[in-house]
């Protein structure tokens, strides 16, 4: 995958569900959890699973589930991370937790690297707390 690869945002959704499943489930994720989870059919989840196999974020073995690629994992890890970013500001300025959750998850896809820096340091400095 090269460095430039920018993906779309429901395939960082599906990333970064896949991401969570293998946290949840010691490594391996399955598409029938994947469409619970994201309110989705399972032909979409396997239409996406093909597309990430295709960039070598995923392995998808039959009978065995879906796992990350190294790769994946560090694409996956990158996605969720801006995520809890965002969630953390957002409940700091007092945003509930469920839409802190929700707006978190549709502002990651859209902020650029500088926007997201910016977040971090205020996160982060304690003299704004």
């Amino acid at each position: 995958m090269s460095q430039t690869l920018k993906l779309s945002q429901s395939l960082e959704d599906y990333l970064e569900m896949v991401h969570i499943l293998c946290l949840e489930n010691k490594g391996t994720a399955h598409v029938k959890d994947i469409a619970e989870r994201l309110s989705v059919k399972m032909p979409s989840v396997n239409k996406a699973m093909n597309e990430l196999k295709k960039l070598d974020l995923v392995i998808q073995e039959p009978y065995t589930g879906i796992s990350l690629s190294p790769v994946g994992k560090k694409t996956a890890a990158k996605i969720l991370a801006r995520h809890f970013l965002l969630k953390a500001m957002l409940t700091k300025l007092g945003v509930s937790e469920k839409n802190a959750n929700e707006d978190a998850c549709k502002m990651e896809h859209i902020l650029s690297q500088e926007s997201l820096n910016a977040i971090d340091a205020f996160v982060h400095d304690e003299r704004k707390s």
